[in-house]
This record gives structure tokens, sequence and C-alpha cells, in this order.
């Protein structure tokens, strides 16, 4: 059939006009591997359509990866979640690993550095978010080293200075027990939280005790006396850590 006019698109498409008014969209690689312009004519159409469809992958994952660095595990599962063969996105895979648009490598030192620049996450934790991304335990190892144990003390004493901050109504015991047990969730190795939170003192129960202890009475006198008034008391301060005896 033959080409009355083409034009080339924006997104690495030409939209071909036949003669029959019919309009197809193909992208370059396929012109040019079919020689359509070159010859002027359409001949075997729904051959190339069927190859043109590993380009339109491949666009479509160039075009993922501009909005947003990727693992090849994440592009491979985003592109199949969207329905294309899984051949054709291994393919395409494969493709972008050889033109450097993918490497874990450096997916996996700059995850890191995010990590350690916008949150609170320990190496643990990341090492198990990269894991679950298809990095590989070698790379992880190491590109992991990057967050150092002074890295990590500098972050765990950031977390340990919010918290105590942020529960000023906790017993010493108690709020130790929750800053490392929050501090594990987050990733931190132990050895290094014990390490830190040895310098932090946890003895003024006391002082807090008292202070609830009046709050509570304030609040709960309104509706309990005596004894019952006492039990609801110490029942609220025992669930924060604390005792105080009048």
């Amino acid at each position: 059939m033959k080409i009355l006019k083409y034009k080339k698109l924006s997104n690495g498409q030409y939209k071909l006009t036949l003669e029959n008014c019919q309009e197809v969209q193909l992208y370059e690689e396929t012109i040019l591997k079919y020689e359509f312009l070159l010859h002027g004519i359409i001949d075997n159409i729904d051959e190339a359509r069927e190859y043109d469809k590993q380009w339109n992958i491949y666009y479509v994952a160039l075009k993922i990866l501009k909005a947003r660095f990727k693992s090849s595990k994440d592009l491979r599962d985003t592109l199949l979640k969207k329905e294309y063969p899984a051949d054709l996105v291994d393919a395409t895979i494969d493709k972008l690993l050889q033109q450097g648009y993918l490497n874990d490598a450096s997916f996996a030192k700059s995850y890191i550095n995010n990590q350690i620049v916008t949150s609170s996450r320990g190496p643990l934790r990341i090492t198990k978010d990269l894991l679950s991304k298809g990095i590989s335990s070698d790379i992880i190892n190491n590109e992991i080293s990057i967050f150092t144990e002074d890295v990590q003390i500098e972050k765990i004493n950031k977390v340990i200075s919010v918290s105590l901050k942020s529960n000023k109504t906790r017993g010493g015991g108690v709020l130790k027990n929750k800053i490392v047990n929050d501090l594990v969730g987050l990733g931190y190795e132990l050895s290094v939280i014990n390490k830190v939170i040895k310098d932090y003192k946890f003895d003024n129960d006391e002082i807090i005790a008292k202070r609830e202890y009046e709050k509570l009475y304030r609040k709960y006198s309104r509706k309990y006396s005596g004894k019952e008034l006492e039990y609801k008391i110490k029942e609220k301060l025992y669930q924060k850590g604390l005792t105080y005896e009048d």
C-alpha cells in the first residue's frame, strides 16, 4: 500500500497516511527496519506492528525511568502490571541494562544516600528494602558501607532527642525500652543502639510521676473518689511505666 504522506511525532513515532486514508503510527526503529519511507510503500503492516510492540514497551520503560529511577525488578514489575508480554518485557530490561539506563548498583547507591538524608531508617531496614526491590546481596553489602557507624550514631541521637521531647509523660524505664524498640524497628544495629543510649539518663521517674499523678487526680476526681480514685490513677500511671506514693 502506498504511503501518501508522513509526519514525525514528538514521542519517537511517525504517523503514516496510506492511500486508503488509513493512518498508522510506528516507531522510527520500525520505519527504518522495514524501509517504509525509502520505498514509499507498506506491504507487511501486520509484521511491522508486531515488531513495533517491543519499541512501544522500550519507550514506555524509558518514560518511567525518566520520572523515577528504578531497580530492574521494580521496572519489570511495573511493565508486567501494564499487561505487556513477559518475553518482551524481559528483552526490554536486558536492552536497558546493556545501554546503562538500568543499573542496580547505581540504584542501590542512590537509594541508600536518599534514605540517609531524608529518613530515619537504619542500614538493616534499608538492606531489607533493597532486597525486596531485587537488589543482590553483593551489591547491597558493597553500597551499604557508606552508612558507617558514625552516621548511625548521629541519626540515632536525633531519634532519641525527638523521642525524649515527645514522650515527657512516660517513665524512664518504659521510655528507654520504647526508644530501643523503635530504633530496632527502624533498622539500626543493637550494638550501636546500646553504645549510644547508655549516655542518656532515664532516672527522672519521680518528677514525672508526681506531675502525672496531679494531672490524673484533677481529671478523675470529678468522677471517682476514695480507693476507686486511687486505683484508677495508679492504673493510668502503670500504663506509663510510673508509680507514685503521695
